[in-house]
């Protein structure tokens, strides 16, 4: 298995994790799963930009384009990732409008503390996130709410890195582009994905139920989907990227395969550097 073709399917996996945060956000309600029009998807909000005269830092992890394959346009992508992942599974979970604007900045989110879901490339996942109340007192995480995540983690691992190799290096000046306009003119993109792989490596494994708490709402009109306003009780899990809490919430069970699959990749993705 290439070097590449790791790339693409931890690529894939990052991008299919942010289905689960759509359904919990303190902060911003989810929104209904129809696909979001491009004009209707807010403006990325700006980072804060170097000095001019800072450096570019050095590039770590290179992506060669294949001279073989000629880069994909943009009005491409959309039936190139249908012929990869099949019409199903692109109905059911991907946005293709805007996609290599909306693919980096959730990838570049899932390493911040915040990630508006209008930017994801993906749709709502099913159901509701949803907790239990023991006898004992508090909020938990309940067991069956992992059944939600259960497909996207069937799509990571039905995803052909043979097969990917190619889209992925055919995509990536597209990606690279969109990586600058997010406001990251000296910075590679291809770095960032690793960066954010090996932050979700790091996401600390619970030994029990993980407790939750509903977000204080002052005011005299209480939420209308209360469930979409839950937060972590530990403020240590509560301090975690938005990432690494995807990975708490799709599951202890599921969070340990992710994580065996991402570590699997960065391995192979590292073993031998790209010309």
């Amino acid at each position: 298995m290439s070097t590449r073709s790791r790339l693409l399917f931890a690529a894939v996996l990052v991008a299919t994790l942010a289905t689960a945060a759509l359904w919990w956000s303190s902060r911003t309600p989810a929104p209904k799963p129809t696909a979001v029009p491009v004009a209707a998807a807010p403006a990325l909000p700006a980072p804060a930009q170097p000095p001019p005269d800072e450096p570019a830092p050095p590039i770590l992890h290179p992506v060669t384009p294949s001279a073989a394959e000629p880069p994909l346009a943009a009005s491409g992508i959309g039936a190139a990732l249908t012929a990869l992942l099949g019409q199903p599974a692109m109905a059911t979970f991907f946005q293709v409008e805007d996609f290599p604007r909306r693919f980096v900045a959730t990838v570049d989110n899932l390493g911040r503390a915040h990630a508006p879901p209008l930017l994801w490339p993906v749709q709502p996942t099913a159901g509701r996130f949803t907790v239990e109340e023991p006898a004992g007192g508090g909020s938990f995480i309940a067991a069956n709410n992992s059944l939600r995540y259960a497909p996207l983690v069937a799509l990571a691992d039905s995803v052909s890195p043979a097969r990917a190799v190619g889209l992925y290096i055919q995509m990536y000046p597209l990606l690279q582009q969109a990586y600058e306009e997010l406001g990251y003119p000296k910075r590679y993109f291809n770095d960032r994905l690793i960066a954010v792989i090996d932050l979700l490596l790091a996401t600390p494994e619970p030994a029990g139920p993980v407790p939750v708490r509903l977000t204080e709402v002052k005011g005299p009109i209480a939420p209308v989907r209360p469930w979409v306003r839950y937060e972590f009780a530990d403020p240590a899990l509560e301090s975690l990227s938005s990432g690494q809490k995807i990975m708490l919430r799709v599951g202890p069970a599921h969070e340990r395969r992710l994580k065996a699959k991402l570590a699997a990749f960065r391995q192979e993705l590292l073993r031998t550097p790209t010309p």
